[in-house]
């Protein structure tokens, strides 16, 4: 903790070369501590987008819940629901600890999804038609965010490190829940094969937007630098995406599928993949609300708050009386 009398004493610049001292040596930040306005906003900005998207990300596969093809299927798909949303609260609390000197709370944070101002994932608010899909997103989607969750295990904001560590630590089973429905699909018959790829097909560009653009020139919205200058994450968008296909363009290809790319390669010479772009006035577009199934999973969000709130009443109640 840095907030002592000594430390209160010094000014804004010298408590801001302090604290990049702190992060320069690779201590931790933790919620009371002295923390430029700048790094506390990209937090809270990255934390609850994070909380969100782990919340609105299970709804595609809980519509897969009552249609799972047999009890076991049944079984991982619910538990894998269960865990995302666990993920979601354990990173709201996080927030919450940020937003504490604007006197704001998760009611806020809610209300800003509600509203519009807080975004969430891309890839959610996309359509999950056949089983296919429901394997596609553990498999590729989930696969994708370790890559991206991986990244950030050395933090320098330690609550969000911790929380990530537990976090990838269950990822990791959900990649292994979605490979095995793909395994499953691809060693059965020529129409389950088929449904496979036209999942692939379906998602593919929204996996190329996971990571975000390459630079702020694509959309003007990249906060990436700022990230990296605090060293909450170590690696751009663009070194992320080719980490995702250096580890899975191979493992789709092995299973004789193909990637909706034909410029894709890998070039020795640049030492990097070749591919095409995603249509990124699609992706601002998306994120703002105008994905496939977007204002259908926001209602649902909409509906279950508002349904639950006497459980918040209740709980507010009995922790004001203790």
């Amino acid at each position: 903790m840095t907030n002592d009398i000594s430390f209160d004493r010094l000014t804004e610049e010298e408590k801001y070369e302090h604290f990049i001292a702190r992060i320069n040596a690779d201590e931790k930040i933790e919620a009371d501590d002295w923390m430029p306005e700048e790094y506390r906003k990209t937090l809270i900005k990255l934390i609850s987008m994070h909380a969100i998207s782990e919340i609105m990300g299970a709804l595609p596969e809980k519509e897969w819940v009552p249609k799972a093809p047999t009890l076991k299927r049944k079984l991982g798909i619910m538990a894998k629901v269960q865990d995302e949303m666990g993920h979601g609260q354990l990173l709201l609390r996080v927030t919450e600890d940020l937003m504490v000197p604007y006197g704001k709370t998760r009611e806020d944070i809610m209300q800003d999804l509600f509203s519009g101002d807080l975004k969430f994932h891309n890839v959610f608010h996309m359509e999950a038609p056949t089983w296919g899909d429901a394997g596609l997103i553990g498999w590729l989607v989930d696969g994708a965010a370790i890559i991206s969750q991986t990244n950030m295990l050395s933090a320098s904001y330690g609550p969000y490190a911790r929380a990530l560590k537990r976090i990838c630590a269950e990822e990791v089973f959900h990649a292994q829940h979605g490979e095995a429905i793909i395994m499953a699909l691809a060693e059965g018959t020529e129409e389950q094969r088929a449904m496979i790829q036209d999942s692939i097909n379906r998602w593919w560009e929204a996996l190329l937007m996971f990571f975000g653009p390459a630079d702020a020139s694509t959309t003007g919205t990249s906060k990436q630098d700022i990230t990296m200058k605090y060293k909450i994450r170590t690696k751009s968008n663009e070194e992320l995406r080719q980490d995702f296909f250096t580890k899975y363009v191979p493992r789709v290809l092995s299973l004789g599928l193909t990637i909706p790319d034909q410029t894709m390669h890998y070039s020795e010479q640049e030492q990097k993949w070749i591919y095409q772009q995603p249509d990124w006035s699609r992706f601002k577009e998306i994120i703002k609300n105008n994905g496939p199934k977007s204002k259908e999973r926001l209602r649902l969000r909409v509906i279950a708050h508002e349904n639950n709130a006497w459980v918040r009443e209740a709980l507010s109640s009995d922790m004001n009386a203790g």
